[in-house]
């Protein structure tokens, strides 16, 4: 039995996911180490370029499941934001990148759905897609000192309610 939540374990292994963006890997940009989970602010000390995994404020209403079942099926809403290096004369530039190789990334995922093998064979069983949303790149601003983008995933995620820790 696993130790933790579903929910939790399918953010880890996402996180994991996008840490394999590196050079090394055919990218252009290195995410090693520079992946964070549940994290809106950052500092002068974290790293650059980095990504950080949030739930998105606006969670989505699941399907509704059967009275006698202890499952839910049903769209969970992520939100990926990325900040940038900076580029004085184009700052947009280097966030636009960091985001393509992050939907690249995720997109290599989406295409395990079928082998029930996204994010690691074991959580695959749970997700059903991965919807990617809307898109939005940014200039510094009173958000941010530096370039960034806003990226919206859907999972779309069957989970037991009676067994969060299933496996």
């Amino acid at each position: 039995m696993a130790t933790e939540p579903l929910r939790l374990r399918l953010l880890k292994a996402l996180q994991t996911a996008l840490e394999e963006i590196t050079p090394a890997n055919g990218y252009a940009t290195d995410l090693t180490g520079a992946v964070f989970r549940g994290r809106t602010t950052f500092g002068d000390t974290d790293p650059l370029p980095l990504v950080s995994i949030l739930e998105a404020p606006d969670p989505i209403n699941p399907l509704i499941s059967p009275r006698d079942s202890g499952d839910q099926k049903g769209n969970w809403a992520l939100l990926i934001q990325g900040f940038a290096v900076d580029d004085m004369d184009h700052p947009t530039d280097p966030a636009y990148v960091l985001m393509a190789d992050v939907i690249k990334r995720l997109a290599i995922e989406k295409k395990k759905l079928t082998d029930y093998k996204v994010f690691g064979s074991a959580l695959g069983k749970f997700i059903n897609n991965i919807e990617l949303g809307t898109r939005v790149v940014r200039p510094p601003d009173d958000s941010s000192n530096k370039a960034y983008f806003n990226l919206s995933i859907i999972l779309d995620v069957v989970e037991s309610l009676t067994d969060p820790y299933e496996d």
